[in-house]
């Protein structure tokens, strides 16, 4: 999905504390934005408090949402690059059209994995008759020495699952407990989906080498003591052996973790970069039209997106 804001700040990592204290965790409230077609959706990352995770550098909670057929999400042909996007499905079902040629529908339960590289293209749009959209749209930082590698797509049906203290559990990247995903990531990382259908009560074992957030997506979840809602992203910080979950009936989130990215980079738009200069450079391609840089998608019957102006920031 795509950053649609009209006016984009530049953001860089090196904008908000690495880390918390003992035990401390950091509550971070979601703030509203909009995707293609007017859906709502929840931001959590970037904000003032937190820039990343790891290399998880952009957080989109999008739904519950339910609309008329022909009326969900639409999001014209767009750029990319130093990144890869991650989409993972829970309900409702989007079409992914790039200009690698690429056409593919992620369905509940599965991952679409873009890696942008040098630069990609692509659109998204639910189905004719679909009605409902739910899902979690991330953005993954590449390290400067993978910045500029050569763009791919990589659509995941079957993901690891098990049981663990009540909760069910869906490992969507990097490895956890014994487990790995499908999946090719250019840091070290992890992603899980925890959902239960009643209470429940869950220690999960962590790599303390690690940071770690946890956002529920749906009902609430005590988190080493603390409670948080909906979109309250709890960031946990490192040097965490275990976290102990309890979920209060009905519950969903999502638990993200890697280790602390030290590279400064800059989000702007739809663009992560190591320097301001390439994120200027990528904007100039996009804007004059250069399909060597960024391609272009076939079947997607809309105008492509125009950048916002960029403001080069004060030193």
């Amino acid at each position: 999905m795509s950053n649609q804001e009209h006016q984009c700040q530049l953001s860089s990592s090196a904008d908000c504390p690495r880390e918390k204290g003992a035990h401390e965790i950091q509550r971070i409230a979601a703030r509203t934005a909009l995707v293609g077609g007017g859906i709502p959706v929840n931001r959590l990352m970037p904000s003032r408090q937190r820039r990343t995770i790891g290399a998880w550098c952009f957080l989109d909670h999008a739904g519950p949402a339910v609309f008329e057929s022909h009326a969900g999400l639409r999001v014209g042909p767009h750029p990319h690059i130093g990144l890869q996007t991650f989409t993972w499905m829970i309900k409702g079902e989007v079409l992914h059209r790039d200009s690698l040629g690429n056409v593919q529908v992620v369905r509940p339960g599965q991952v679409n994995l873009m890696t942008a590289g040098r630069g990609i293209t692509h659109t998204e749009e639910s189905l004719a008759q679909e009605h409902h959209l739910h899902a979690a749209q991330l953005w993954i930082a590449l390290p400067e020495a993978d910045k500029d590698c050569a763009p791919a797509f990589d659509h995941y049906p079957d993901l690891p699952t098990w049981s663990e203290g009540g909760l069910q559990a869906t490992l969507l990247a990097g490895s956890f407990a014994g487990r790995t995903a499908p999946g090719r990531f250019y840091s070290p990382l992890v992603g899980i989906d925890l959902r239960c259908d009643d209470t429940a009560v869950a220690t999960l074992s962590l790599d303390p080498q690690f940071e770690y957030g946890i956002l529920p997506l749906e009902g609430a979840f005590s988190i080493n003591g603390q409670t948080f809602v909906s979109d309250e992203l709890a960031y946990l910080g490192r040097g965490l052996n275990d976290v102990t979950l309890q979920a209060f009936g009905a519950s969903r989130g999502l638990l993200l973790g890697g280790v602390p990215f030290t590279e400064e980079i800059h989000l702007w738009w739809n663009f992560v970069a190591h320097d301001k200069a390439e994120i200027a450079e990528a904007l100039h391609a996009w804007s004059s039209h250069d399909l060597q840089r960024f391609g272009d998608v076939e079947g997607f019957d809309g105008e492509r997106l125009i950048a916002p102006e960029f403001v080069w920031p004060r030193p």
